[in-house]
């Protein structure tokens, strides 16, 4: 959602690094720069007033006069200044009250409540152990009720069962009742909305407020409505009090202006983001990371817990094995394929990686979208077990017959192999002992133990390494043995992809 935003201010923070000093003239021309890219991002004229005053104060003061790199003072201050704006801390869903514990959904029609309904839900009991009742008060669209129930099938969960004829506020009533008699720590009230905002939706949001009493009430907003999405956090919050925001299709084509916006406007966290259409994609809202998204600085710490969350340590642990033997055939590498798609794909886990802005001309010639793993796949799927245990024995027929199955030509089949072989080579060298690449990593960096580095452990890190300019990988600090002759980044394993690493 930030890519223009965070094209459009990396090149501009780029022009002021290069720089041995900065006059007052250099920033001043640089906030007007600023403030033109954030508002065509959408953001409020007056959010951005004051973003671009405060750094301007900042900017030309004694700090960034005295400083060695005057011009990567000046990305740290902007990249503080985001943070604030975005809401310093984040903050979670509150859970800290006598259960059940009642959280009322609100939004207009079609933002997406009834999805995030299930996929909050889905989080509380997977992630928190929590028993959570769903409840759908949406009496108005067709099979809204309906819509919820099957998500509550699909997800185990319970929800309530739908009795013909109830007003909303007498649904709610009914949930937590029926919450207190079954034992459950949350109820989720998924209310109506509308196409537009309207007393009567107003009202009846009041009404269910008083008689739920909930403990937090979410604003459900659509992240590519832009500023509308601030006078709809407005209007909800004068009638009904909101307690959060709850962002969708933040992995939209949306300008990203929403999002800085919102916190700054109504003085409410943004609690949670909807980052796709599965009921897995609900992600925390970091201010400090998504700071980091926009000025090209990465977002390590996200995609370690993203690891953390897809990967089967013993079974990463059985691969890494064998891969430190040798024995790494085309079945492994499905496996590593398949965790990859699950953790977001390449797209996904490349916008995470620091001083991946600089790569992105490379990265769009090379048609790098998801739909290439969806191919490799079928490649590998399409061999025998025989095969894919010993490629050397592919020949020119079988690989005809592979391609026809997996509806691709040769040239693909070969790519594959090609690959494979690239990561074989690769993860042998890599792989030292009885632990993985990242373990190795891991021990680099001076955590030690056996396994991958905790999402505490990166933060630790990520706080004690310098920010750079935006689209650069900082240096690292000598603390960390091993990592501090790193160069540009680089990209392991995507070295097999059709045309990546080639120069253009």
């Amino acid at each position: 959602m930030f890519d223009n935003l965070s094209e459009k201010l990396g090149g501009i923070l780029d022009r002021l690094t290069g720089r041995g000093s900065l006059s007052e003239a250099d920033v001043d021309a640089a906030m007007r720069e600023v403030r033109r890219a954030l508002l065509e991002a959408d953001v409020s004229l007056d959010v951005v007033r004051s973003f671009t005053d405060r750094v301007r104060e900042q900017a030309v003061g004694a700090t960034v006069v005295k400083s060695v790199t005057p011009g990567q003072m000046v990305v740290k201050i902007v990249h503080d200044e985001l943070i604030a704006t975005l809401g310093s801390d984040g903050q979670t869903i509150d859970l800290n009250a006598v259960p059940p514990v009642a959280i009322m959904m609100v939004g207009l029609q079609g933002s997406g409540k009834t999805t995030t309904t299930a996929k909050l839900a889905r989080r509380l009991t997977q992630r928190d152990k929590r028993k959570v009742l769903m409840a759908s008060l949406d009496i108005y669209r067709p099979a809204a009720m309906e819509q919820l129930a099957v998500l509550g099938r699909d997800l185990d969960i319970q929800t309530l069962p739908i009795v013909t004829g109830q007003k909303p506020a007498q649904i709610a009533k009914r949930a937590l009742e029926a919450a207190k008699l079954g034992g459950y720590d949350v109820v989720l009230l998924d209310t109506a909305g509308r196409t537009t905002l309207d007393e009567e939706m107003m009202s009846e949001a009041a009404e269910i407020k008083t008689a739920a009493n909930p403990h937090e009430v979410l604003l459900v907003a659509d992240s590519l409505t832009g500023q509308d999405a601030v006078n709809l956090a407005r209007a909800f919050d004068l009638r009904v009090g909101l307690t959060g925001i709850v962002l969708t299709r933040v992995d939209g084509d949306g300008r990203g202006g929403a999002a800085l916006s919102m916190r700054a406007v109504t003085g409410k966290p943004i609690k949670l983001i909807g980052t796709g259409e599965k009921t897995d994609a609900l992600e925390d809202f970091h201010p400090s990371r998504i700071a980091g998204r926009i000025l090209g600085m990465g977002d390590v710490v996200s995609l370690v817990e993203k690891a953390a969350a897809h990967i089967d340590a013993e079974k990463a642990a059985r691969t890494a094995e064998r891969m430190r033997k040798g024995q790494f055939d085309l079945s492994d590498m499905r496996e590593q394929l398949i965790q990859m798609s699950n953790m977001g794909g390449i797209s996904g886990l490349m916008g995470m990686m620091p001083g991946i802005a600089k790569m992105k001309n490379q990265i769009a010639s090379a048609n790098l979208d998801d739909k290439v793993l969806k191919r490799q796949v079928a490649v590998i799927d399409s061999m025998t077990r025989q095969e894919r245990k010993n490629p050397d024995i592919l020949k020119a027929s079988r690989k005809k017959r592979i391609a026809a199955g997996a509806g691709l030509k040769v040239e693909e089949v070969n790519k594959v192999l090609k690959m494979h072989r690239n990561m074989a080579d690769m993860m042998k060298a890599m792989g030292q002992g009885k632990r993985g690449p990242m373990a190795g990593i891991a021990q680099a960096m001076g955590f030690g133990g056996g396994g991958m580095p905790s999402p505490e452990q990166m933060k630790a890190l990520a706080e004690k390494m310098p920010q750079g300019a935006p689209g650069q990988m900082p240096a690292l600090p000598k603390e960390f043995p091993g990592l501090s002759g790193l160069g540009k980044p680089t990209l392991p394993g995507l070295g097999g992809f059709p045309g990546f690493g080639k120069k253009k």
